[in-house]
């Protein structure tokens, strides 16, 4: 019993080591994934999948070396959630860092036409961002005044005014805009 206790609880690596490992392996991956582009960070297909899948297996040991214990475990996941969350409020905090760290916004098409050169260097198919324009509202390209990749990966559809769904208050407006015109007549 006592073997097995000191299994789960003895650090196979000194705990400065696993902080090391677990923040280099974090900061890699978030700059491998940066350099990948955009497209990696929206909605996965079947091949980004995989690669996501295989991504933490591929990583695990060189965050743990060579400890299995629980004890090692645990630090690395505590190690990592707190670098995440340290990284994410100081990028939030200054909009220069995030721009930097995150990208910004890239325009995938305007008025009607796409920018086919900013669909290759995001490595998108006009086929899946004509999906996400139909999610969107939009029958195609044409209805589109503005049409974006956002540095998380959100395709976002700003249609034109005239293809725009009618609010309640528009409907409202016609209403009292009819019903004066109704009160007027002789």
């Amino acid at each position: 019993m006592s073997g097995m206790w000191n299994d789960l609880t003895h650090l196979g690596v000194s705990a400065p080591d696993k902080i090391i490992r677990t923040v280099a392996v974090y900061l890699a991956l978030a700059i491998i994934l940066r350099l990948a582009g955009k497209r990696d960070l929206a909605q996965l297909n079947a091949f980004d999948l995989v690669v996501v899948l295989l991504l933490s297996n591929v990583v695990q040991n060189a965050i743990i070396g060579p400890d299995n214990s629980l004890t090692g475990g645990l630090l690395g996941a505590v190690v990592l959630i707190g670098v995440n969350a340290v990284v994410v409020r100081v990028i939030r905090a200054n909009d220069r860092l995030a721009r930097l760290l995150e990208g910004s916004a890239t325009v995938l098409a305007q008025q009607g036409s796409w920018d086919r050169s900013a669909l290759r260097r995001e490595g998108l198919r006009q086929a899946d961002v004509d999906a996400a324009l139909r999610r969107q509202n939009a029958n195609d390209v044409d209805d589109i005044a503005l049409l974006t990749i956002e540095p998380g990966g959100a395709i976002v559809a700003t249609l034109k005014p005239e293809q725009e769904s009618a609010t309640a208050a528009d409907v409202a407006r016609l209403e009292a805009k009819l019903d004066a015109l109704l009160a007027a007549r002789p």
